[in-house]
């Protein structure tokens, strides 16, 4: 009975021990000739028999831009803001 049991035991111990090497995500550089990850983008048409590709429109992505004529701010950013000088209106809130 000890036999049994020590070896049920070592199963046990074996199955707990799983390497954390072996559940690393799949990579291009670990697996089969053929795998492409790519990089999680969604394709815009497809390929051709003849090698060629056709876009689709209705994949392409579409954006809806306000109409900004009038708009008091600018659309642009500085990376180097300049220091502005508050007045003592702006001071007291």
């Amino acid at each position: 009975m000890t036999t049994i049991g020590g070896l049920l035991m070592g199963i046990g111990r074996s199955f707990r021990r799983k390497r954390a090497s072996s559940l690393d995500i799949l990579s291009p550089k670990r697996a089969p000739r053929n795998f492409y990850k790519g990089k999680n983008c969604k394709p815009t048409g497809f390929h051709t028999r003849k090698g060629g590709y056709v876009v689709q429109p209705d994949k392409l992505p579409n954006y809806v831009v306000p109409d900004l004529t009038g708009f008091k701010l600018k659309p642009y950013v500085s990376q180097c803001p300049i220091e502005v000088n508050k007045t003592s209106t702006e001071a007291s809130k």
